[in-house]
This record gives structure tokens, sequence and C-alpha cells, in this order.
């Protein structure tokens, strides 16, 4: 089969020319930014579409030329692409999963010690030329993360990663998950609203689709206690973001730690900027050299594998 293979939004994961996309099929055209209007002009002649979280609708997909056979997701979450339009035109739609697993655990892990010791506050104080964490005695709160409860909202590799260095931490793991599992490994599986009632610090690890969209709202952040910590590592609209923000800055919870927000980027007005309870990162969770590479690779063992017959990772059947 031809793997002539179209790049539409390259940038997105070779933002610092670190990245080579050129042996991923054996003849590759990389654009750095596609919009909405160019897509459909720039995949015909193409059996192969490489997409990062490009939004790729039903309209868009019913019009693709018939030289389309895949659409390679560079990433986990497909909620970006229309699966049933791709299944309209017979285009089989592929994702990565767990190249990042490591990465985004990390992100996680490093949210949760960062907020046990109110480093945002730390650095602001800092920033602004406050020493009274040096001078006086410790202004700001800092507590152990070991014996505290991590609740983990889902139980894929990212998940599972998180738990492993939690449990080295010391923490006290529940979980739940779409699939009844019985307790193992000093693991707990229960009901979200378990998890939510009873964790000192909530790791949102599932995707998103209808029936998670906005599943952090108010009532749910009111079953919080009022010093847990909502981690996000997943994708931002899992959580109703005004709501959140309006819990903040009311101290129903903690804080938070958040790598995906809403819509992103995140607009420069959003409190989320400035609070002394939010630690914000860019979507970093997924960019680390070492990942961005280790996910081409990927996408190459992908298109390898649908150009033989036997594809893998499909998301569409």
């Amino acid at each position: 089969m031809n793997d002539k293979t179209v790049v539409l939004n390259g940038s997105v994961v070779n933002y610092d020319g670190n990245i080579d996309f050129s042996k991923i099929a054996t003849e590759v055209v990389v654009y750095d930014d596609t919009s909405e209007d160019k897509i459909v002009e720039r995949v015909h002649g193409f059996s192969i579409v490489v997409t990062k979280e490009l939004p790729v609708n039903g309209e868009i997909l019913r019009n693709f030329p018939d030289s389309v056979k895949m659409i390679c997701e560079a990433g986990t979450g497909y909620n970006n692409i229309d699966l049933e339009a791709a299944r309209e035109k017979g285009i089989a739609v592929c994702n990565i999963p767990a190249y990042s697993s490591e990465r985004v655990a990390q992100t996680a892990i490093m949210f949760i010690l960062n907020l046990a010791s109110s480093m945002q506050k730390q650095i602001r104080m800092l920033a602004a030329g406050n020493h009274d964490n040096f001078h006086k005695h410790l202004m700001v709160d800092h507590v152990e993360v070991n014996n505290k409860i991590l609740g983990v909202i889902g139980y894929g590799h990212v998940a599972k990663e998180i738990i492993q260095i939690a449990q080295a931490l010391g923490m006290k793991i529940l979980v739940s998950t779409r699939t009844p599992r019985k307790d193992k490994e000093n693991i707990h599986f229960t009901t979200n609203e378990e998890v939510f009632k009873q964790s000192d610090f909530i790791s949102l690890n599932c995707p998103l689709n209808a029936s998670t969209k906005h599943m952090v709202n108010q009532e749910v952040l009111n079953m919080m206690k009022p010093t847990a910590y909502l981690i996000n590592t997943a994708r931002g609209a899992l959580i109703d973001e005004e709501a959140l923000i309006k819990a903040l800055q009311k101290n129903v919870i903690a804080g938070a730690g958040l790598d995906v927000q809403e819509v992103e980027p995140l607009e420069d007005a959003s409190p989320l900027y400035t609070m002394d309870n939010v630690i914000i990162t860019p979507h970093i969770g997924w960019r680390g050299l070492e990942t961005r590479q280790r996910l081409v690779s990927l996408i190459q063992e992908n298109i390898e594998a649908f150009s033989k017959g036997t594809p893998v990772n499909r998301v569409d059947q």
C-alpha cells in the first residue's frame, strides 16, 4: 500500500526544531500549521494524514479524497476527530497510546509535591522580594504526602504510572474506573463519589467524551475536602473551569495543578494565572524531548503496520 504521508501541523510537536518527521514513511510532506479551510486541499493525493490535536470535524472528513486511507492522531486522545464521519468514509483512525505515560505521570507528581509545599506561593514571595520564609518561621503551609490519600479517576497507562510513584512516596490509593475491579497491591477500587469525598489529592486520568465532559462541576467540587487538591493532566474540559475558579476563590478546595485547560491556550485574562493556590502549565506533560522523539517513532510504527495490512492502535472500530 502507498504510505505517502502528510503531517498537517508538525510545529505542535517540532516547535524547537529537534524532531524529524522524515522517516515516518517513504514520502512525507510536513506543514507547520494548517487552517481549517486548507485541510481538505492539503490531504489530496496522500494516503495517510497525521494530526496533533487538530480539529477534523465531520464536514471536513466527508470531503476527504478517496486517496486518504488512514488518519494517525499523534497522541493518546482523539476527541478532535469525528470518528463517525471517518467510518462513513472508510478511513481508519489510529492513535499513539502510552507514548507519554511516564512524563505525564511525572507532571502529576510534580504538582502534588509542589502543592504540598505551597511552592507557587513561595516563588511569588521571592519574586516580590519577600524573604520572610527565610528570616522568620515558614510562612506557608508545608505538609507531608506520605499517608495522604491519592484518588485517581481512570486506570490507564498514565494512572498506573502515577500510582506506582505515589505508592513509593507512601501515599494511599483510591481508584475509580469504568470497569469493576477487585482491590490489589494496596489499591482500593471504588466509586467516583468516594474518590472525590475521601481523597487529599485527586488526579484526573480519563479520556474526554460526552460522559466525562465537566465531570468535575460545582456539585463534585463541593463534595471534596476543603484541604484537597485537584490535579488534571488529561483533558481540560473534564473540569467545568468556571466552577473550579469560583471554588478556588471561595476556598471550597485547597488548590489545583492544571497542565490542561478547557480552552488552550488559556486566555490571558484568566484568574488561574495569578492564583496562589494554583499551579498552571501549558500542556507540558507530553512535550519532553524524549517523549516527542518516542512519539514520532511510534507514528512510524503505526504507518508501517497499516501499510502491511496489519493496522494497530485503531480507535474507529
